[in-house]
């Protein structure tokens, strides 16, 4: 007992220490109205843009839409437990409505409530369903993502040129490779080195541990089915500490906020970064209205915002302005930032600001029962998964292709043994009752498919003039649905799941396929995209805006293609690759 008490007070004194020097952010920003930089957003690219930009000197304004999170101090729910609330963590019918969006996803309970954004207050118009979760608070939706991490290659990159759809990216791996290793050590990512094509290995931490169940069926599925592997996540938890910052407690609760800075998140890695350089400002309650373009200059000069709690307009100049607001939320920015150059957007020349949307599917895949596995249990709460790469169309034998759709897709999933059984409606009492309950459920295996979505100039985005958010402002109107190559893929997906279960031995495989609308994946991408040619894209190969080379946007907005991986990581690097230019082309005098 008294090494279990040394234990815990180790820990707090650790968090106690983390608390201090983390609560000094300068959130002052009326006594200045101009910086060197200005970064839109202080999510997981708007974090890296601050990061970089303060530690390159520059004197750097964060403007967040909504309040500050401060790592630790402000995560008020990280070490309750389900009885610590009334309804055991259920919503209220009220608390339903002011999340009614949210909600859609299943992941909102009392514990997290308070990092999803009030949808009550932040309406869109659905032109066809699409499901936006938001997160309106400093380090936005990095406190609540999955952190899977994967780089993207080549057949990624090149995809658009080779099938036609899209246009063609305008960097190549080798282009963003350096960048990736760069934003791995820094942060940390967990995971394990396979040298394949498709899924290039990046800079790793230790892996996490397969459990029993998914070693078994590692070992079957790449019997037979050579080609297709099964690897543990790859991950950005950290399974070493790393740079003060603690490794993962197994605890699995982390979207409640990490007091261990074990997972990546703004709040607990790049933000502190950004403000030990003392270049950082952080302004909380700032709904960016517009970026502000100066027809004669040529380029912009600063951002005018609204002031969420007064109303009030305030106007921010800067020489440079990144744009991190989430993919939705910086197109709808560029498309309010109308000037007598750009009267239909900033940097909107070709007119596809607003179009290809993208997200991967999910929610289809197969389940079932592994049998013979009852003696064995696993340790802690791994909060990570398994990892099926994508086999189909990888372009390194004829064997992989499909003449039934373009791209391809992987998995997520992993094994797990059931809940005890229910206290209700039983037979037995006394020690033979409770030895009951104490006795695990079954051992479970499930496997659920993400698949690219092509660019399609149809799935957009535009302003509804007709329907004013909370602050008097168009709100955003989408446009968007899977289609028929999606589709294709989704039923592929289903199909090899149930097969491959079955071959390995699972019991009582059951296919499924939830069937939903695009924004359940929370990887919406695109509608500011990059390019080679202005009249085809929105930015350059280092996300410069065409017409505005001193605006860039580096969070999903830019992408041109969706891949079939979290796109998280390559946000990171593509912004760190961007402000390192950015910082360049300042000291050129080139912005």
């Amino acid at each position: 007992m008294k090494l279990a008490c040394r234990s815990f007070i180790k820990i707090f004194i650790a968090i106690e220490k983390i608390v201090n020097c983390m609560a000094n952010f300068n959130i002052d920003a009326q006594k200045q109205v101009t910086y060197d930089a200005i970064v839109i957003g202080s999510g997981i690219s708007g974090g890296w843009a601050a990061k970089e930009l303060c530690e390159k000197g520059l004197k750097t304004l964060v403007l967040e839409r909504g309040r500050i999170v401060e790592h630790v101090k402000d995560y008020p729910t990280m070490f309750n437990d389900p009885w610590n609330y009334e309804l055991r963590g259920a919503l209220t019918p009220e608390e339903k409505e002011k999340y009614n969006i949210n909600i859609r996803t299943g992941w909102v309970g009392s514990d997290t409530k308070h990092f999803f954004a009030n949808d009550q207050e932040n309406p869109y118009t659905e032109v066809k369903p699409f499901t936006w979760v938001r997160a309106h608070q400093m380090g936005g939706r990095s406190i609540l993502w999955g952190k899977q991490t994967y780089r993207w290659s080549d057949i990624d990159f090149t995809a658009n040129a080779k099938d036609g759809f899209g246009v063609d990216w305008p960097i190549r791996y080798k282009d963003i490779a350096p960048w990736y290793t760069y934003v791995e050590k820094f942060a940390g990512i967990s995971g394990e080195a396979l040298g394949l094509p498709q899924l290039p290995d990046s800079h790793f931490l230790p892996p996490m541990e397969l459990n029993c169940v998914e070693k078994d069926v590692k070992k079957r599925l790449e019997k037979s089915y050579p080609g297709r592997h099964l690897i543990i996540g790859r991950a950005a938890h950290l399974t070493e500490p790393l740079n003060g910052r603690g490794k993962c407690q197994y605890r699995n609760q982390c979207s409640r906020g990490c007091p261990y800075g074990a997972y990546f998140s703004s709040n607990a890695v790049t933000l502190p970064a950004a403000n030990n350089t003392g270049n950082l400002t952080i302004r909380p309650y700032s709904i960016v209205q517009s970026i502000i373009y100066d027809d004669k200059k040529e380029k912009a000069t600063g951002v005018r915002i609204i002031d969420a709690q007064t109303n009030k307009t305030i106007e921010f100049k800067a020489r440079i302005i990144f744009c991190n607001a989430s993919t939705l939320s910086s197109t709808r920015i560029l498309l309010n930032s109308t000037s007598s150059r750009f009267e239909n957007g900033l940097g909107n020349d070709s007119g596809e600001l607003g179009h290809n949307l993208m997200d991967h599917t999910y929610r289809v895949g197969a389940m079932g029962i592994a049998e013979g596995y009852d003696h064995m249990y696993y340790k802690g709460r791994r909060p990570n998964g398994i990892y099926i790469p994508r086999y189909y169309n990888i372009n390194i034998d004829e064997k992989t292709k499909s003449d039934k759709f373009l791209r391809g897709f992987g998995y997520q999933g992993g094994a797990g043994r059931g809940d005890t059984v229910p206290a209700v409606n039983k037979e037995n009492f006394g020690a033979a009752f409770k030895d009951d309950l104490l006795k695990p459920g079954p051992w479970e295996f499930f496997i659920t498919g993400f698949a690219e979505c092509l660019p399609y100039h149809n799935n957009k985005v535009s302003l509804d003039p007709n329907n004013l958010d909370k602050w008097g402002q168009p709100v955003l109107a989408i446009d968007a649905e899977f289609k028929e190559n999606e589709k294709a893929l989704n039923r592929q997906i289903q199909e090899d799941a149930v097969e491959m279960l079955e071959t390995v031995g699972i019991k009582n495989v059951i296919g499924f396929d939830n069937e939903h609308s695009p924004g359940f994946g929370v990887h919406e991408m695109g509608t500011a995209r990059m390019g080679r040619d202005p009249k085809t894209s929105v930015l350059n190969k280092f996300n410069q805006v065409h017409g505005a080379k001193n605006v860039f946007v580096t969070d999903g907005a830019c992408m041109t293609s969706s891949s079939c991986v979290n796109p998280s990581l390559t946000y990171m690097a593509i912004t760190a690759r961007a402000a390192d230019h950015a910082v360049k082309e300042l000291n050129k005098q080139n912005l």
